[in-house]
């Protein structure tokens, strides 16, 4: 298994150049502005190993090109992949910037009187903008005292959103998207695209055979032990659900047992196609050892694997979720049906939180009258049915407990043993329904928490357009567990569910919770934890991907400064910016 060396964030101090007086006199504040950026971050920020970010900050204060050089240099050895630029005064602006074209950029002037740090945010932001290297502008809405070392509130909101959103962009660059098989069922995000992964995320394309799986289980290419131990797990803890099958399709309990083995080693399997296994080499399989350095993957199945073969619902569930046989760990991100650009977005979702996510179809419109025709029971509005057999992590059942109670999704570096308990503990694995999965299988069946809040999130690719994002924040729902089991048996009750309700804001695509359904772009959503559109917003801008739908505040969207030079409609903005600068990577 190969390991990479965690992305850091580097930290510019910039000061005027001037001798004899000027630079030494702010020598000390410009770099205590570095030095408080760096706390702020090393103790907010973490990668999805739960590892706090480093800061890395220039050697010394930057008054000119010499100083930037000797920076960059010492950025590119320590692995820094987003940069910020602190000070407090006026600098010399294109002599000062970062000027590597792949990197985010933001951009922190101090707001105070003694000496002109918003004039120098200006002016490299001209720069940057005339060079076109978009940068983002952080200037705060009070003046402070030149020896204040505190950050604003503002200010620090702002410098977050950009730090979750770079270490995302610089995280996954370099990383592969492994597609096991092909095309589901002629699913369009299945039809992996591979300009956009290269061009706007700066990622490669891997690709296995489905029969790869099949090899291995063959062959034997996967740890034994590893397998005895999963599958014991198994047995203790994952309890089967209820069979809707026939009687003439229903499965002997040899059979199943049979099922459960070969669904635990394609968990196992696909794991190790991601992201390798030394074990393996001990046992002789130097190559299979490697993995494909896969940050996510897509498994087709439907339908050459699934009308012969086990499905992929366990092994997708459990890879996405944060427990299993060896504890408590981060997700894998693997996408049913192969939908890349569903995929996509459980990766911007999990980079961004740390949290597992939900794969979900985008089902069902029930109208608050739909609803009291079939049952008897009116909501208080309309809602959207989340729900597919596949690739829900089980931490979205809402299980996971803070000391407050309520149920929420923990990022993985909270969760405990106790947590992943609790989510299988409200979790049955019901037997696949024949007419869909003729090799069988065994789904996962869950229904979230209400009153959760989530974001709803979806990448579609428009002909002569490129990618969109659309975005929808929202939150979970319960009803009355008679009205949900009469709902459930109208379609699949052997599936985890999310009843999910947006927030509307009277216009547009939410105007009211059937224009939400009806102005989705695809079949498929990922629901993140938290209302995170705020963060998808910037991050969609630092890759130069538009974004087509959203209930994010306007007083929460984070573009770089550049945008505004685009006209004041933040949307056409967007539009008009993303296609200007083009994919950070073409």
């Amino acid at each position: 298994m190969t390991k990479s060396t965690p992305i850091r964030i580097g930290i510019r101090p910039t000061i005027d150049g001037r001798r004899m007086g000027v630079r030494e006199s702010l020598e000390e504040q410009t770099m205590n502005m570095a030095k408080s950026v760096a706390e702020l971050l090393q103790t907010h920020i973490r990668h999805t190993d739960g590892s706090f970010v480093e800061c890395v900050i220039a050697d010394t204060c930057i008054g000119g090109v010499a100083e930037a050089a000797a920076c960059a240099e010492k950025f590119k050895l320590a692995n820094v992949g987003a940069v910020i630029t602190v000070t407090p005064c006026w600098c010399y602006g294109s002599e000062t910037i970062d000027m590597d074209p792949h990197m985010p950029k933001a951009i922190w002037g101090f707001n105070g009187t003694e000496r002109p740090g918003a004039v120098y945010l200006a002016a490299a932001l001209a720069g940057h903008s005339q060079l076109g290297l978009p940068a983002f502008s952080i200037y705060g809405t009070e003046v402070q005292e030149a020896d204040d070392t505190s950050i604003p509130t503002d200010v620090q909101e702002k410098l977050l959103r950009f730090a979750r959103a770079a270490l995302t962009v610089s995280t996954i660059r370099g990383k592969s998207y492994l597609s096991i098989g092909s095309v589901s069922m002629g699913i369009a995000g299945s039809i992996v695209n591979q300009p956009f992964f290269q061009e706007y995320l700066g990622m490669r394309n891997e690709y296995v055979d489905m029969t790869e799986i099949k090899r291995r289980l063959d062959r034997h290419i996967y740890d034994e032990e590893e397998f005895k131990l999963a599958f014991d797990w198994v047995k203790a803890h994952c309890p089967e659900g209820v069979d809707v099958n026939t009687p003439e399709h229903q499965r002997t309990a040899a059979e199943r047992d049979e099922l459960w083995a070969n669904v635990v080693k394609m968990t196992i399997i696909a794991r190790d196609l991601m992201v390798g296994n030394p074990r393996l080499a001990e046992l002789g399989f130097g190559e299979e050892a490697l993995g494909h350095n896969a940050i996510a993957a897509g498994f087709q199945g439907q339908r050459h694997w699934t009308d012969h073969l086990p499905n992929g619902d366990f092994m997708e569930a459990m890879l996405n979720s944060t427990y299993d046989w060896n504890g408590v760990r981060p997700p894998y991100i693997l996408a049913t049906e192969n939908d890349s650009l569903n995929g996509v977005c459980m990766l911007f979702g999990h980079q961004l939180t740390g949290q597992a996510q939900v794969f979900a179809d985008v089902r069902t419109y029930w109208s608050q009258d739909s609803v009291e025709r079939v049952t008897g029971f009116r909501p208080e509005i309309g809602f959207i049915h989340l729900i597919n057999s596949g690739s829900a992590a089980l931490d979205g059942s809402g299980q996971h407990h803070y000391a407050d109670g309520k149920p929420t999704i923990k990022p993985a570096w909270d969760v405990t043993p106790e947590d992943g308990e609790r989510c299988l503990e409200n979790t049955k694995w019901c037997p696949a329904v024949h007419e869909y999965f003729r090799g069988g299988g065994y789904s996962s069946q869950f229904v979230t928490k209400g009153g959760m809040p989530f974001t709803m999130h979806r990448l579609n690719i428009i002909k002569g357009l490129g990618p969109v994002l659309q975005i929808a924040e929202g939150w979970s729902i319960e009803l009355p567990e008679e009205v949900h089991e009469t709902l459930m048996k109208r379609t699949n009750e052997t599936w985890p569910c999310t009843w999910f309700v947006p927030r509307l804001t009277g216009k547009g695509a939410f105007t009211d919770v059937y224009s939400v359904m009806a102005n989705w772009g695809a079949n498929h959503c990922v629901a993140t934890y938290g209302h995170i559109g705020a963060d998808l917003i910037t991050l969609a801008s630092m890759l130069r991907i538009p974004v087509c739908m959203h209930n994010v505040d306007d007083q929460h969207v984070f573009r770089p400064s550049a945008w505004n030079s685009f006209g004041q409609d933040k949307e056409g903005q967007d539009y008009r910016a993303c296609e200007n600068f083009g994919p950070l990577y073409k």
